[in-house]
């Protein structure tokens, strides 16, 4: 199976940064910011505070670069950071969690960064809509997986539950989408 190019080069730059070189993070940063701002996003149900979370992330991602010892591992690594900085953010709002909300009117059409061209066509509203529905674990784990191309194992890593249960989010969050996306399909899951 060929390896995603993207990968590739990020373990690439990663290499080149342990050596020392200042413009491989700079593109490493640029490499994956989209990704990680929509990531951010889908958590905090904020694009401002999504930017806002991003940025202390990558401060924690380019000063513990150096302890990666596997560049292969950088997208779950990072992933993760960004996950527990938006937690940090929810947490420290004293609020209840808006991700519902935030995603809602990302569904509904609000630009985030980084939105892929697919995103963008009707079925992908519709699908987008559809995932508002589901639980935040399940919509959370889908997302990752279809629309960052994260591998079910990079996914428990970031989530910090184990594959068994990823696997298991995914497959009821696609059971729950095609009864919402084909009303003709039952939906004989209530998880």
């Amino acid at each position: 199976m060929p390896r995603d190019p993207k990968r590739v080069l990020s373990e690439y730059l990663i290499i080149s940064a342990h050596a020392g070189d200042r413009v491989a993070l700079d593109r490493l940063c640029r490499l994956w910011q989209g990704d990680l701002l929509r990531h951010a996003a889908r958590l905090t149900g904020e694009a401002e505070a999504a930017r806002d979370v991003l940025q202390e992330a990558w401060v924690d991602i380019l000063r513990g670069l150096n302890r990666l010892r596997e560049p292969a591992a950088f997208p779950a690594w990072a992933y993760r950071i960004v996950a527990r900085k938006c937690a940090a953010e929810i947490r420290g709002r004293q609020s209840s969690r808006r991700t519902a909300d935030g995603l809602r009117a990302e569904m509904a059409g609000a630009a985030v960064d980084g939105e892929g061209e697919a995103e963008r066509g009707a079925d992908g509203q519709a699908i987008r809509l559809a995932m508002t529905d589901l639980p935040d674990d399940q919509r959370i784990a889908l997302a990752l997986y279809h629309q960052d191309g994260l591998s079910v194992a990079e996914i428990a890593v970031i989530t910090e539950t184990p594959a068994g249960t990823v696997k298991t989010r995914l497959m009821h969050a696609r059971r729950k989408l095609a009864a919402a996306l084909n009303p003709a399909t039952p939906d004989t899951d209530h998880s």
